[in-house]
């Protein structure tokens, strides 16, 4: 199947998500798989969950990427995946999947995907969302309080405990591997439309 892979990277609350969902109205839902890097986050049934809290969710070796690396190469191949579904209140997958249909353009987002040198090779186009570290932070309060039920302390703790520390060692570094690199992602419009070009010029 001819089809292209996107991945968009960059640090906790960068706006990745906005950029994703940008990309998807440009080109339509029917012609876009998005697959997202939270999803991937390995089962830990075996693990009781006050010890699941504990666990380092900002290092590479939490994500099952055998299972994503499978995934992104059945939908080259022009086959249906079922993407596994996390759920964050109980820092583990649910039951649930999302069936995701190959299209020409799959989007991979997350924070680490280009820290982890398999999925790049897989990449068609690298793009990581630059922005400043006080924004990012504030975004992540939000969405983490309101969206997902965390309270304020345990957000922080998590930020100076595992967040910072793993995106300057991991994140940060992995943003030489892109191809473009965008300052406030999806509210960016002029590096939208050259993204955009680029996109339809390879599938072209």
């Amino acid at each position: 199947m001819d089809n292209i892979l996107i991945g968009i990277a960059g640090g906790s609350g960068s706006g990745k998500t906005t950029l994703a969902n940008t990309l998807i109205s440009y080109f339509g839902k029917n012609e876009v798989s998005l697959l997202r890097h939270d999803n991937y986050y390995k089962r830990l049934d075996n693990i009781p969950f006050e010890e699941r809290v504990k666990v380092n969710y900002d290092h590479p070796d939490a994500f099952d990427t055998d299972l994503l690396c499978g995934h992104i190469m059945d939908l080259k191949a022009g086959k249906a995946i079922e993407m596994p579904v996390y759920d964050y209140s109980i820092h583990n997958r649910s039951d649930k999947i999302i069936r995701v249909q190959p299209n020409p353009v799959i989007i991979l987002e997350g924070i680490l995907i280009l820290a982890e040198p398999r999925l790049v090779d897989l990449m068609d186009f690298k793009i990581y969302v630059d922005t400043d570290a006080d924004e990012r932070i504030l975004r992540r309060i939000i969405r983490d309080v309101k969206e997902r039920g965390r309270s304020l302390d345990s957000v922080i703790t998590q930020y100076r405990e595992t967040v910072k520390p793993m995106h300057d060692q991991f994140v940060e570094p992995s943003k030489r591997k892109a191809n473009i690199i965008i300052p406030e992602g999806g509210r960016n419009d002029a590096a939208m439309e050259v993204i955009v070009e680029l996109i339809r010029s390879r599938l072209r």
